[in-house]
């Protein structure tokens, strides 16, 4: 069994991908990734080098207005969704969000507080903090 939390202190952009390998194997078998923190913590970037972990050649960008985007990877599928938009939970039921949720991709989710009542029971939580200008501190909790 895994630890239930990893903390990792980020001083540059060159220490992401080496950050972004550690939170895959943490996560071991948990394919549903939780990302909080506030706007410009750095969440989309982290979630590009996560991307590029799991093989992703494609460019990654945020869903902000399509709210999801797929990745394929080189082992796996890659859903990464942004809610930050919703005006309500309604509107992920009618873009059936259990279907990307328990289809076995990994998925990475932007604001999972817009649709808190929805979410599954295990997830990895990941919080990004901004301490300076330059640095964030990331800490992943087995929920």
């Amino acid at each position: 069994m895994n630890e239930p939390s990893l903390k990792l202190q980020i001083s540059s952009l060159a220490e992401l991908s080496a950050a972004a390998q550690k939170i895959i194997n943490f996560a071991a078998n948990q394919r549903i990734f939780l990302f909080y923190g506030d706007m410009g913590a750095g969440k989309t970037t982290f979630i590009k080098s996560l991307c590029e972990v799991l093989g992703v050649k494609e460019s990654v960008t945020s869903p902000t207005f399509s709210i999801v985007n797929e990745y394929r990877g080189a082992d796996a599928i890659v859903y990464h969704f942004d809610f930050y938009r919703l005006k309500s939970q309604s509107e992920a039921f009618d873009m059936g969000y259990e279907e990307y949720f328990y289809s076995n991709a990994y998925c990475f989710i932007e604001w999972p507080e817009k649709i808190a009542d929805l979410l599954p029971d295990h997830y990895l939580k990941v919080s990004i903090k901004a301490t300076s200008p330059t640095t964030r501190e990331i800490i992943a909790e087995q929920i």
